[in-house]
C-alpha cells in the first residue's frame, strides 16, 4: 500500500514517465551493449565494457534523479553535491564492473553479473539518497529497503542471465523488460521505505526550487552525455560492423571456392560461389544450416582436409572438397569453411586414369590395361583351358602417312580402331601399343578358335576407309600364340605371337599365323649371336687379318685390305658372313666398324713401309653424317696419313639416298682419303654410279674371276670393265685370282691391281712380312704363312 501511495500521491506522474522513458532507452543500449561486448574480441571488451558502463551508470543516476525530480514530499529539498557525484561515479565503474563479469565464459557469469548490477543500482540509489537533504526528519523502512535490495539483485541477475539465453522469454526485450523492473523496484520501493517529518529549512541549503533546477540542469547534462555516448557508440559500432562486414565479404567474394561462415552451424555469411554451387540466392541461404546442403558437416574437423556430398536445390549432387577453421575472436565462436567443387579436379583424375590405361588417340586400351588383362585371363584363377594371344600389324600403313599424310593416318587409325571394337564379341579383348601394333586376347578351347577372331580384325582393318577427300586402306598381318601351350608366362607369350607375325609379315601366302617352335630358335640363335658379337667387341675376341694386294705387271705389292676376323674363346670361327649381317641389323655395326677403322689405322701407322691400307664401310655407316668428322680424328690420333687410306664402299651403299651418300663421300676425299667402290658388277647402277661420284679405284667383283673358264661371257665383261677404268682413267683391282691363269689374263688384258689367295691369303699382322713379295720371302727363308700366303 505505501509503495501505491508513495508513486501515485507524492510524485509527478509525467516526470516519472520521462524517468521511465530514460531507464528503457539505457536499458535497451545496456542489453545492446551487453551482446556487442559478448561477441567481440577480448582484447576489446574492456573498451566495450567502459562505454557501457557509462551507459548504464548514467542511465540509472538519471533515472534515479529524474525520479527524485518528481518527487514531492511537501517540504524544502536540497542535494549535497559531492555525494550526487560520487553516486553517479558508483553508477557508472559499478555497471563497468557488472558488465565485463557478465560477458566472461562460464554458465553462472551473467547471473553473478546481473546480481553486480542490482547491487550497483542498490549503492547507486542510497548514495543518492544520503545527499538527499530536507527540513525534516526522515524515517527509513527496514523492511522495504530490504524488499529492494532483494529485488534489485534478483532481478538484475534474471535480465543478464535472459540477455544471455535463447528459447521462450530470453533475449533483448525480455532482458530490458527485466532490467527496467529491477531498477523501478529499487527506486519506488526504496522511496516507499523513507517517511519525512517536515520542520523548518536550516540556513544554508538550497531550498527546494533552487535544489529542483540545480538537479533538472545536472539530469539535462547527464541526459545529454548518455544520449551523445548512445548515438556515438551506435555510430561507431555500425561503422566497425559495416567495415568488418564489407571486408569479410570481400574476402569471401574473392574466393573461387564456396565460402560459408557459420555460428553454432546456422549460415551467417556466405559468397556468390556457395550459392551457385546450392543454387539458390543469398537470401535463401542464409540463416539456414549448413547441414541442410552438406551432409554430415558437424564432423568436419578445423584444419583438416575431408569430403562431402553437397546436395543442390534441384538435388543434384557434388562432391566438395571441405577445409574448415575456428575464429576464436568472438565470445561465440564462428566457423569458416571453405567448400572446393571436385567435379572438375575429378573429371580430370578420370581423365588422366583412362589415359594411363587407354590410347589418347583411338581410345583402345594400351599396353598397361592388355598386361593386366592378359595376365588375369591367363592366370590358373580365370577358368579358361587356353587364351590365344593375336599380335596384330597394319600392312602399308606408312604408305598411307607418306602418301596423305600423318592426319591422315591417324584418322585411319581412329576408325580402325572402332571397327575392331564393333567386331570384338563377349570375353574379348583389343588393345593398341603404339604406332600400327595391335593384340587381341581371346579364350579358347581349340587352337581353330582364334581363327574367327584373327579374320573379323582382319576384315574390320583391310576395309577402305574414306579420309577427307580420298580412299585409303592397308593389309594386316596377324600371329597367334596359345597360352599355354606355347608359353607359359606372359613375356614368352607376347615374345612368340611377335614372332608368329612377323612370318606372317615375310609370308606372301598367309595374312595369318600360328606360332611354331622353330621360329623360336631361328630367332633364339640370332639374339645370341647379337650378345656374343657384343661380348666379343668387349673382350677382345675380334682381330684383323691383312690380304696383300699386288701389281699385275710388275708384282709389286701396293697395298693390304683389312678384314675383319672373329675367333671365339673356344677356338672357332665365326665367318663374316654370318655375323656382318647380324651386326649391320642389330645397329653394331657402327661401334665393330669405328673399332675397325682406328685398329686398322693404328697397325699400318706402325709399318716400316707406307703402304696403302683399304678398309670396307657398311652402308649403316655411310649413312651417319658424323662420319667424316670420325675418319678425321682417327687420322689425327693414329698419325696415319689421309693419302694411305682407302675406304671401299658398295654400289648398293649409294642405291637409298645417293645425294646424301655422295655428299659424305665428297666430304671424306675433302680430308684427303681415298674412295673405291667394291664388288664392281654386283649392284643394280654400276655405270650411273660412276658418274655420279669419281672414285679412285674399281674393285672387280671375285665372282667374274671364278667364272673366267665357265664360258666367254665373263672374260668380256671383264674386259669391257678393264676398258671402262681406262677410258674414265679409274685403276682396276680384280678379286678372288686363285689361279695363275687368272693372273696371266688379267697381266694380258692390262688390269692394274689383283687380290686373291694366289697372291696372300688373309693372316694377322704378326705372319705377314711388310713390304716383300713372296719371291722375296723365299729368299730370305720365310714361309708361305710368314709372306702372307697360306699353305693350307
Amino acid at each position: 500500500m505505501r509503495f501505491l501511495i508513495c508513486l501515485t500521491h507524492e510524485h509527478d506522474l509525467w516526470l516519472v514517465g520521462v524517468a521511465a522513458l530514460f531507464c528503457l532507452v539505457g536499458s535497451t543500449i545496456t542489453i545492446r551493449l551487453l551482446e556487442r561486448i559478448r561477441l567481440d574480441e577480448n582484447g576489446a571488451r574492456t573498451a566495450w565494457s567502459f562505454m557501457g558502463g557509462v551507459s548504464t551508470g548514467a542511465t540509472i543516476w538519471c533515472t534515479h534523479f529524474v525520479s527524485m525530480i518528481a518527487y514531492q514530499p511537501g517540504v524544502e529539498v536540497a542535494y549535497e553535491p559531492k555525494l550526487t557525484a560520487i553516486s553517479l561515479l558508483l553508477a557508472i565503474a559499478g555497471s563497468a564492473v557488472a558488465l565485463r563479469v557478465a560477458t566472461v565464459r562460464g554458465r553462472k557469469m551473467p547471473v553473478l553479473g546481473g546480481a553486480l548490477f542490482g547491487l550497483t543500482v542498490t549503492v547507486m540509489h542510497y548514495t543518492g539518497m544520503a545527499a538527499f537533504a530536507v527540513q525534516g526528519r526522515i524515517l527509513w523502512s527496514i523492511d522495504y529497503v530490504a524488499i529492494s535490495i532483494v529485488g534489485a539483485v534478483l532481478l538484475g541477475a534474471l535480465a543478464f542471465e535472459r540477455a544471455r539465453r535463447r528459447g521462450p522469454f530470453t533475449g533483448t526485450w525480455p532482458a530490458v523488460g527485466l532490467m527496467v523492473t529491477s531498477i523501478v523496484v529499487l527506486h519506488f520501493v526504496g522511496m516507499a521505505a523513507m517517511v519525512i517529518v517536515p520542520f523548518a529549512p536550516a540556513a544554508g541549503q538550497a531550498g527546494s526550487g533552487e535544489a529542483t533546477t540545480i538537479m533538472a540542469f545536472a539530469v539535462a547534462g547527464v541526459g545529454l552525455f548518455i544520449l551523445g555516448t548512445g548515438v556515438s557508440t551506435e555510430v561507431l559500432d555500425a561503422q566497425s560492423r559495416a567495415e568488418t562486414a564489407r571486408r569479410l565479404r570481400d574476402l569471401l567474394e574473392g574466393n573461387i571456392d564456396g565460402m560459408v561462415v557459420t555460428r553454432k552451424g546456422i549460415i551467417e555469411a556466405t559468397n556468390a560461389a556457395f550459392t551457385r554451387l546450392v543454387g539458390a540466392p543469398a537470401e535463401a541461404v542464409v540463416g539456414e544450416p549448413l547441414s541442410k546442403w552438406v551432409e554430415d558437416i558437424g564432423a568436419v574437423k578445423a584444419d583438416i582436409l575431408s569430403q562431402r556430398m553437397l546436395t543442390g536445390v534441384d538435388g543434384t549432387q557434388i562432391q566438395v572438397e571441405v577445409a574448415g577453421r575456428i575464429d576464436h575472436r568472438h565470445a561465440s565462436p564462428r566457423m569458416i569453411y571453405a567448400l572446393r567443387d571436385m567435379r572438375a579436379r575429378l573429371a580430370q583424375e578420370r581423365r588422366i586414369a583412362h589415359l594411363a590405361r587407354n590410347d589418347s588417340l583411338t581410345g583402345l586400351p594400351n599396353r598397361t590395361s592388355f598386361l593386366e588383362w592378359l595376365t588375369k585371363q591367363a592366370s590358373p584363377d580365370s577358368g579358361h583351358a587356353s587364351v590365344a594371344l593375336l599380335s596384330i600389324d597394319l600392312d602399308r600403313f606408312k604408305e598411307v602417312n607418306d602418301i596423305h599424310g600423318h592426319a591422315a593416318g591417324d584418322q585411319l587409325l581412329v576408325q580402325i580402331s572402332e571397327r575392331m571394337k564393333s567386331a570384338l564379341q563377349a570375353g574379348e579383348f583389343v588393345a593398341r601399343l603404339g604406332g600400327d601394333e595391335f593384340v587381341a586376347v581371346t579364350p579358347v578351347v581349340e587352337p581353330g578358335d582364334a581363327l574367327g577372331l584373327a579374320e573379323r580384325l582382319r576384315a574390320a582393318i583391310v576395309a577402305p576407309v574414306m579420309l577427307d577427300h580420298s580412299e585409303a586402306g592397308c593389309g594386316a598381318s596377324v600371329g597367334i600364340a596359345l597360352w599355354p601351350r606355347d608359353a607359359d608366362e606372359i613375356s614368352t607369350l607376347i615374345n612368340n605371337a611377335d614372332l608368329a607375325m612377323y612370318r606372317a609379315k615375310g609370308s606372301i601366302t598367309t595374312d595369318v599365323c600360328f606360332y611354331a617352335e622353330e621360329m623360336d630358335r631361328a630367332v633364339r640363335d640370332r639374339r645370341r649371336m647379337v650378345q656374343d658379337l657384343r661380348d666379343a667387341l668387349d673382350r677382345g675376341q675380334l682381330t684383323l687379318h691383312w690380304q696383300i694386294q699386288q701389281s699385275v705387271q710388275t708384282g709389286r705389292t701396293t697395298g693390304y685390305e683389312a678384314l675383319l676376323r672373329w675367333t671365339r674363346l673356344d677356338g672357332t670361327s665365326v665367318s663374316p658372313a654370318d655375323f656382318i649381317p647380324i651386326a649391320e641389323q642389330s645397329g653394331l655395326i657402327l661401334p665393330i666398324g669405328e673399332w675397325v677403322l682406328r685398329t686398322a689405322c693404328r697397325e699400318a701407322a706402325a709399318w716400316a713401309e707406307p703402304f696403302k691400307i683399304a678398309v670396307n664401310l657398311s652402308p649403316v655407316q655411310l649413312g651417319h653424317v658424323d662420319l667424316p668428322r670420325l675418319v678425321h680424328e682417327i687420322l689425327l690420333e693414329t698419325g696415319l696419313s689421309p693419302s694411305r687410306l682407302e675406304l671401299e664402299i658398295t654400289e648398293t651403299a649409294m642405291i637409298t639416298d645417293p645425294a646424301r651418300t655422295t655428299h659424305i663421300l665428297r666430304q671424306l676425299k675433302a680430308i684427303g682419303v681415298s674412295v673405291a667402290m667394291d664388288d664392281f658388277g654386283t649392284g643394280y647402277s654400276s655405270l650411273s654410279t660412276l658418274r655420279s661420284f669419281p672414285f679412285d679405284k674399281i674393285k672387280l667383283d671375285k665372282s667374274f674371276m671364278l667364272e673366267l673358264n665357265g664360258g666367254p661371257q665373263s672374260a668380256a665383261i671383264i674386259k669391257a670393265v678393264l676398258a671402262l677404268g681406262k677410258s674414265l682413267s679409274i685403276p682396276v683391282l680384280a678379286e678372288g685370282v686363285e689361279k695363275p691363269s687368272q693372273l696371266d689374263f688379267l697381266r694380258e688384258q692390262g688390269c692394274d691391281e689383283a687380290q686373291g689367295y694366289l697372291l696372300g691369303r688373309p693372316a694377322p699382322i704378326s705372319h705377314i712380312g711388310i713390304g716383300e713379295t713372296p719371291d722375296d720371302a723365299r729368299k730370305t727363308g720365310k714361309t708361305g704363312a710368314q709372306a702372307g700366303v697360306e699353305t693350307e
